[in-house]
């Protein structure tokens, strides 16, 4: 029977915790199952993303009474996610962490991807995944090389890592990443994928900008933070401009909930550690009384019913990490094989060869990246190249892609060279003509 929200009684907002129950017990970071490290992940990201869209809320109301609601709400979210961040062990490292997001960002965006049937939320998803799957593969060599430590077993040698469309490919001209928004009769499903996934990347985002000038290793570690730290701003443009912007602020609430509740619902389902399984309960229970709280204020300031924003009640199919498991592989290779070559280029994607010398996205894209031996996001497999004689990766089988498929060269022509790309010939990633 699927789960309603609105027929189940939650605890009033105003419930709050003492800093004993604010302070939770660490996973372990070599013991824990990297799905549910994902899943810690993704929540905080869900949590930041309602208290900080409940402070924007609040900036754009002169009413106090409202602010004053709001406010309570506001905090409850707020424990909710210092309770989530603290999860995080003292031990594992920002690298460590990071391949923990960007492991995050692949498998939650090809399960999205994989299920999706609005054909803009799902080319949206499919564009996006290569280019965290290549981001992935950049971090990871870079932790082999600056910590000796091999993400395979990080990832538990669920998610493959290798390259994908290549970061230096990636840079694009700002108005390239705005896309047609969800009409209001869009699926509920569709509604809650581009709310789940702008929260996802905005967390990702948020933590490189705040977290990569803190990476000590080396300076090269630092710079490969600053150049995707970019990437994921664009990821966030990409996905926030699918949601229907005509909701008023307070339908918008109400979906936030909604969605809050959706998300600790499907984690509760699909956790395997007690501990952690505790918390999901807990704090689905706090969302389901926000919800109410939410489905109040809709009725008392704009007299409409929780259900002419969400005419039903229970929820779709939910999110899970594990049944995904082994599907994510073969989708994601598939989409590597398709779609690799494109760029995006206004609301549409095309291949890279077929966009214009004289384009936004090539001047854009020659204006950052200069000379591409000097970007970071290639040194750093150049420079692992150069001292492993290979470049560092856990595939299960030959890469889809032929042209990405030598491990002695940083292919950096995928995906945006003005013809089809081809092998490397040395490790600057030049083309065999």
């Amino acid at each position: 029977m699927s789960f309603d929200p609105f027929k189940e009684k939650g605890e009033k907002p105003a419930s709050y915790e003492n800093w004993k129950q604010l302070w939770p017990r660490a996973y372990d970071k070599n013991a824990t199952d990297p799905k549910t490290k994902m899943r810690v992940i993704l929540m905080n990201g869900t949590e930041f993303e309602a208290q900080w869209f409940l402070h924007n809320m609040a900036r754009h109301t002169a009413d106090n009474d409202l602010r004053r609601e709001l406010a309570v709400l506001r905090r409850c979210e707020q424990q909710e996610q210092k309770k989530l961040s603290y999860l995080k062990p003292i031990d594992e490292t920002i690298l460590e962490t990071t391949i923990a997001y960007e492991q995050l960002a692949v498998e939650l965006t090809a399960l999205m991807a994989r299920r999706e049937k609005d054909r803009t939320v799902k080319r949206a998803l499919d564009f996006a995944l290569l280019e965290d799957f290549d981001h992935l593969y950049r971090y990871a060599d870079l932790l082999e090389m600056d910590s000796g430590i091999r993400a395979e077993m990080l990832v538990g040698k669920k998610t493959e890592i290798m390259p994908g469309r290549p970061t230096v490919s990636e840079h694009r001209f700002p108005t390239d990443d705005v896309k047609k928004a969800l009409p209001k009769n869009a699926s509920m499903l569709s509604k809650l994928h581009t709310m789940i996934i702008t929260a996802a990347e905005q967390q990702t985002m948020n933590f490189y900008m705040n977290c990569g000038t803190f990476y000590g290793a080396s300076e090269l570690g630092r710079r490969l933070f600053l150049e995707i730290g970019m990437i994921e701003e664009q990821h966030v443009s990409l996905y926030e401009s699918l949601q229907d912007a005509s909701t008023t602020w307070l339908e918008c609430l109400l979906m936030h909930e909604y969605t809050e509740c959706y998300l600790y619902y499907s984690m509760l389902s699909d956790e395997t550690d007690d501990y952690i399984r505790g918390i999901w309960s807990d704090h689905l229970t706090r969302e389901i009384g926000h919800l109410h709280a939410a489905a109040d204020l809709l009725e008392r300031y704009e007299h409409k019913h929780w259900s002419q924003v969400i005419p039903e009640g229970a929820f779709p199919e939910l999110l899970s990490f594990s049944e995904a498991e082994g599907g994510n592989m073969e989708y994601i290779r598939k989409v590597l094989k398709n779609t690799v070559e494109l760029t995006a280029s206004g609301e549409d994607y095309v291949p890279a060869c077929e966009v214009k010398d004289d384009s936004p996205f090539r001047r854009y894209n020659r204006k950052v990246n200069g000379a591409v031996a000097s970007v970071a996001s290639h040194k750093v497999i150049d420079r692992y190249i150069a001292e492993a004689g290979e470049d560092y990766r856990f595939q299960v089988s030959a890469h889809p892609v032929p042209a990405l498929r030598d491990r002695t060269c940083d292919n950096t022509e995928v995906g945006r060279s003005t013809e089809t790309a081809g092998e490397c010939d040395d490790n600057k990633g030049r083309r065999k003509n």
